[in-house]
């Protein structure tokens, strides 16, 4: 798959800044090049989404890859509409539930401490009635499917012009 041409500026803005820049930096090294990156959630700022009630901070993206991995917080009732995950989507459930409102799982539920994993071509809205916080795992980012039939990213941008052609 070739690099994306167009990255949305919010999914990358914490995760590119500088290690002396972390306040709790303390003089230690928070990267090794081509070896490990520390990076401290609690030091970032929490990014709205376009749906209610729905935040992320990404700990790691590969804009090679697509490969995302980031914390994101929902608000009680929080709905994360029609999406489809296009490979393996990886969850763990740091506090409160999830719930899929509709696809082949509509009905099931997720709470703290459980894992869940969606396979590729997976596709449902889900819904978190209490508000919830998990560690979110995209091997490409998800497709969200509009009403009036555009294929999307998180952001709204056009999913195909930053990710390839449409599987």
């Amino acid at each position: 798959m070739p690099a994306p041409a167009l990255i949305p500026a919010a999914l990358v803005a914490n995760v590119l800044r500088p290690a002396n820049q972390s306040p709790s930096n303390l003089g230690r090294p928070l990267d090794v090049a081509g070896h490990s990156h520390v990076v401290q959630p609690q030091t970032m700022d929490w990014i709205p989404t376009r749906f209610p009630g729905c935040e992320y901070k990404t700990l790691l993206f590969d804009r090679a890859t697509g490969l995302v991995t980031s914390l994101m917080r929902f608000a009680p009732g929080a709905v994360l509409p029609d999406h489809e995950h296009v490979e393996i989507e990886q969850t763990y459930l740091l506090e409160g539930t999830l719930v899929d409102l509709e696809g082949p799982a509509a009905g099931i539920e997720v709470g703290p401490g459980e894992f869940i994993w969606r396979e590729a071509g997976s596709r449902h809205s889900a819904i978190s009635p209490n508000g919830a916080v998990t560690l979110a795992m995209f091997q490409i980012p998800n497709k969200f499917h509009e009403k009036d039939g555009r294929v999307s990213d998180l952001s709204g941008a056009d999913w195909a012009e930053l990710w390839g052609p449409l599987p």
